[in-house]
């Protein structure tokens, strides 16, 4: 079932989340660093993808950044996995890879997202609690943001979510997972009512960075599976009209 508000309520209602994000930054993230919440499509997005949770290399958690808090603005790797998936703009990837990190300005971030949203999916963190760095948070944490992620869901209503690395998919799904045994493997989660398409993947980033040809298969399957639905759904709808 398709978004029917209007994209300002969409991002309004985002928008009332952050008061929270920001109170479980004072108490699980790092008091100097901001909050990273989430960006790209919030309208029916293709895919929504999610990660862990943000560190300080993200330049936009200084609170000196005026621009967009969104997740990954000011790093490199994660862009080669988007790009390989086809869906990032050449010029803005190369860009990205020739750049430093703190060269990103508030305007650049813009662009990155804008073309984030025109491929139609939608980035966030599981946890939205900057860290210094790349340091484990223990489940009990991340437990606190299940509910606003639920939230996230029901806003912007994707087709399917990716939930990356082992710790992430059995927070989200409530269940022990181990991305090796359940690759391309669908699950499906009821909340308030409506239920929700997630895959796991392989986590393609930092340690595991040397899976990110595993990720970006799966991902590029479960991408072919859903336009092969989407398709369907199409065709179901033309012969309804028809009838």
């Amino acid at each position: 079932m398709e978004n029917k508000k209007s994209t300002n309520e969409l991002e309004q209602e985002l928008e009332d989340l952050k008061t929270e994000y920001d109170k479980l930054q004072l108490k699980y993230g790092a008091k100097e660093l901001d909050s990273i919440y989430n960006g790209g499509c919030i309208n029916n997005p293709d895919i929504c993808f999610v990660f862990m949770n943000p560190t300080g290399r993200n330049i936009a958690s200084s609170k000196s950044w005026k621009g967009i808090k969104s997740p990954w603005i000011g790093t490199k790797n994660i862009w080669d996995l988007f790009f390989e998936l086809n869906l990032m703009n050449r010029n803005i990837y190369r860009k990205i890879k020739k750049i430093k990190g703190r060269d990103w300005t508030e305007k650049f971030a813009e662009e990155v997202y804008k073309d984030v949203e025109k491929h139609k999916y939608f980035i966030t963190n599981l946890g939205k609690c900057t860290q210094v760095d790349a340091r484990e948070l223990p489940d009990n944490v991340y437990k606190k943001y299940l509910y606003l992620l639920e939230k996230e869901f029901e806003i912007i209503n994707p087709k399917v979510i990716i939930l990356f690395g082992n710790q992430v998919s059995s927070i989200v799904l409530d269940k022990k997972i181990s991305v090796s045994k359940v690759r391309k493997q669908l699950f499906e989660k009821e909340i308030n009512g409506k239920t929700y398409n997630f895959y796991s993947v392989y986590y393609p980033v930092g340690n595991g960075r040397f899976n990110i040809d595993k990720s970006i298969e799966d991902i590029k399957w479960i991408m072919k599976d859903l336009s092969i639905q989407n398709r369907e759904i199409l065709e179901n709808e033309s012969k309804k009209t028809i009838v």
